[in-house]
């Protein structure tokens, strides 16, 4: 039984089908909520503190949008049977379970220096770090062995969080740039194949312009993007670290250039693709400006470009491209989908501008909070029910 026919033969509930429904659903309700939580903290006063808000983006958030992806396509890739039902229902509770420890340390100093939380929510992404090398090795996939090292790398990154937040009593910032560089470098590999290849089979259509096909530019790409991110993990104030974060946003712009994002326009469903793109882009060659120029250009500029625009517009493109596919609806945005576009693109702009203009930091960061939590709470009620309930039949 290949894996199409696996997911048609399962009987349980729609819901826990295939991965992407539960953890795009559960991770976009968390985004919503988790962001005002810490904002209203922030401008208020409140228990949700600043590490708080930089664990549950980069491995509650993102990491259950990661997974959810992996967990849908890793069976694509290796031809192995798919997690549904129970198995996947258990990875889903370990998310849960995960978020519930965190908010609890947020509420309560004493669990706060407590260890067990930690251990619970370390859990989620190490079962799944296990998980994708069962099926990478077993199905013989040497092609995606860097995805399944990078996700290794981000659980461990996960657990180096909590140790390092332990020891210092607060932020976590190698565990925290670890973290971003590895998501960013997941962006830029998958990201990489998929923006291209959507675009290539909605323009082979339309008989429009194809884009560039991968070579070695997008290897070179790859590579000079990976050590700069590596470098920037290790040591963020170096000069070279800054020129060479500057070198990867520009191979990164130029190989965006060459997938013709410009002849998209048409189908906001692949152009949205392009623009998370483009936010990658941007926040390595902010980052880069930020490490050469700290007096004109704040590192906040940078990091919010890779988190609110290169993660938050990424990961919404591929959630609601993923999920009118794998749900058996129309591969086109429809004016939601492009609703929930203009939000989360309007929210990363209004965040990195906040960064660039400290005067208006407060209220730019509370627009850009409620521009967020709209984008996520329409990605919900849109396609909430569509991931929720079976597919609809098809008539003869």
């Amino acid at each position: 039984m290949n894996t199409a026919a696996a997911m048609r033969a399962y009987q349980g509930p729609a819901l826990f089908s295939i991965g992407l429904r539960p953890f795009f659903l559960f991770s976009a309700i968390w985004a919503a909520v988790a962001v005002p939580l810490w904002v209203h903290a922030f401008a208020a006063g409140g228990p949700v503190g600043l590490t708080w808000h930089v664990h549950e983006m980069l491995f509650g958030y993102a990491g259950g949008v990661i997974v959810g992806f992996l967990m849908t396509a890793v069976p694509n890739w290796t031809g192995r049977m798919p997690v549904v039902g129970g198995p996947l229902m258990a990875m889903v509770g370990l998310w849960l379970a995960g978020r519930a420890a965190m908010l609890a340390t947020a509420f309560s100093p004493e669990l706060a220096t407590a260890i067990w939380p930690s251990v619970i929510d370390s859990l989620f992404l190490l079962a799944m770090a296990g998980l994708i090398w069962r099926e990478i090795l077993a199905g013989r996939n040497w092609r995606n062995l860097p995805v399944a090292v990078m996700v290794s790398l981000l659980a461990l990154s996960n657990v180096g969080f909590h140790v390092e937040a332990h020891l210092s009593g607060g932020l976590a910032p190698v565990a925290t740039r670890a973290a971003l560089a590895l998501i960013a470098m997941l962006i830029a590999l998958i990201g990489g194949r998929i923006t291209p290849s959507f675009t290539r089979n909605w323009q082979l259509k339309r008989q429009g312009p194809l884009p560039a096909t991968t070579g070695r530019f997008d290897a070179l790409t790859l590579a000079v993007t990976g050590l700069a991110l590596a470098g920037w993990a290790a040591a963020p104030n170096q000069a070279l670290v800054g020129w060479a974060m500057a070198a990867a946003g520009t191979l990164n712009l130029v190989r965006l250039a060459r997938w013709r994002g410009e002849a998209t326009g048409a189908e906001p469903l692949v152009l949205i693709l392009h623009l998370g793109y483009l936010w990658l882009a941007v926040g390595l060659g902010l980052i880069g400006a930020s490490v050469l120029w700290p007096s004109a250009v704040s590192p906040s500029a940078g990091i919010h470009a890779l988190t609110a625009g290169a993660i938050g517009v990424m990961t919404l493109a591929v959630m609601t491209r993923a999920g009118r596919g794998h749900t058996g609806r129309p591969l086109t945005a429809g004016w939601t989908g492009s609703l929930i576009y203009i939000l989360i693109n309007a929210a990363a702009l209004t965040r990195v501008a906040g960064g660039l203009t400290p005067t208006l930091y407060q209220p730019l960061l509370i627009i850009s909070a409620g521009l967020w939590c709209s984008a996520f709470l329409t990605f919900a009620v849109v396609y909430g029910p569509m991931l929720a309930l079976p597919r609809p039949r098809v008539q003869a």
